[in-house]
């Protein structure tokens, strides 16, 4: 029998659940897993002689997993939401402080306390760490709750859309997001005017940080997950006879991603630096990656396309996915610290075994503070939104 995972609270809170999606669960653990590639692979950058193919693995076959966990969030949420009940706005919002508002601002400030400390910059004033907190950038995977949250503001608007969405609604909205994001992020005039606002002004850091709350950069792949939530039948009937084109789709997208990138390094002399902020999860192959990586995972998790033996890891991940994430910057930092120490450069092989510490901390880091939060509630609470069951 698969473990599985619990969905997303939903706000008509007395209405029953329907039978629980493990793939939900198993995704956000490949995501984490992902996303803690991409960090790595920063690291690994600073290499000079730093191996293109590597930085392929870490930067560019993962480049799906941020936006994916916007997919699932949003099937969590819609999965056993009745869309044409009233929407519960109390109860929905009390839940999103909870599980992602107070430990967005517990984590924030432990960054800024350790960082203030550690690199002797001290705390920033109030008005600052308003700032700090409005845009999300306390450290530097922070910003995806602050994205998430402004999602979940505006959830009486995506159930009014869903409500109402067919196929061609679906199809229009990506033609949009792909329009959209083409031009926040490949704009020669836009981009030249945000750099060249005087630094004093309010309007530059709006635009310069758009990515951390401006939702229109995910909202296809967030009503996508919504959308199919709502209709499970037909979305699980779809992965059962597509699941073949669903496999071969994906991997055409995955190799349509990177051979932008190997396109940029070696036909147009960009460094792998320049070639990973231009093809990434943004640009017309990034959203085509990260659609089919969404079908193609949620399919093989649904119908156990893999060896069953990798559920109870694959629960694992998925479990402690949520504290993994957030505290993997402060294992990166002290990896990096204790590698400066020993004089040690980091090679290909170090970065292999780099990311597997990470994770592996991570990991373990999670899974002891969710056992003290099991005696002390409030370290559960206040760190991942956790909250004993009544």
């Amino acid at each position: 029998m698969q473990p599985s995972q619990s969905p997303a609270v939903s706000s008509q809170p007395k209405k029953k659940r329907k039978p629980r999606l493990a793939a939900i669960e198993y995704i956000r653990g490949i995501s984490m897993m992902g996303v803690i590639g991409i960090h790595v692979g920063s690291q690994y950058l600073g290499n000079p002689a730093a191996n293109m193919h590597l930085i392929a693995l870490f930067e560019i076959f993962t480049r799906f997993s941020v936006p994916i966990f916007f997919f699932i969030s949003a099937f969590g949420l819609f999965y056993n939401l009745d869309i044409h009940a009233p929407f519960d706005a109390k109860h929905f919002y009390k839940r999103r402080v909870q599980t992602v508002l107070i430990p967005y601002v517990v984590w924030s400030v432990l960054y800024l306390v350790h960082d203030g400390l550690l690199y002797h910059t001290g705390f920033p004033s109030p008005f600052y760490f308003c700032g700090i907190l409005f845009f999300g950038v306390a450290k530097y995977q922070l910003y995806f709750l602050v994205i998430l949250l402004w999602f979940y503001l505006f959830m009486p608007l995506w159930i009014w859309m869903i409500k109402r969405m067919g196929i061609k609604g679906l199809a229009a909205l990506l033609v949009f997001q792909i329009a959209f994001d083409y031009w926040s992020s490949y704009s020669v005039p836009f981009n030249i005017y945000v750099y060249d606002l005087p630094d004093d002004s309010l309007l530059k850091p709006i635009l310069m940080y758009r990515l951390n709350y401006w939702v229109l950069h995910y909202i296809f792949i967030f009503l996508l997950g919504g959308w199919l939530a709502v209709h499970i039948e037909r979305f699980q009937t779809f992965m059962q006879e597509r699941r073949t084109s669903i496999t071969v789709l994906f991997w055409i997208s995955m190799a349509s991603l990177l051979a932008y990138y190997y396109w940029l390094l070696l036909t147009q002399g960009q460094t792998p630096l320049d070639g990973i902020n231009t093809a990434h999860q943004l640009s017309p192959e990034g959203i085509f990656y990260t659609l089919m990586a969404s079908l193609f995972f949620f399919t093989i998790f649904t119908y156990q396309k893999y060896p069953q033996a990798l559920n109870p890891i694959l629960h694992a991940l998925g479990k402690h996915s949520y504290f993994a994430y957030l505290v993997h910057p402060f294992v990166i930092t002290y990896l990096a610290l204790a590698l400066q120490h020993a004089g040690r450069i980091m090679t290909g092989a170090i970065a292999i075994a780099f990311y597997c510490a990470v994770l592996i901390l991570s990991m373990m880091l999670a899974v002891v503070f969710r056992k003290i939060g099991e005696h002390l509630p409030f370290v559960n609470e206040l760190t991942i939104g956790v909250y004993p069951k009544k």
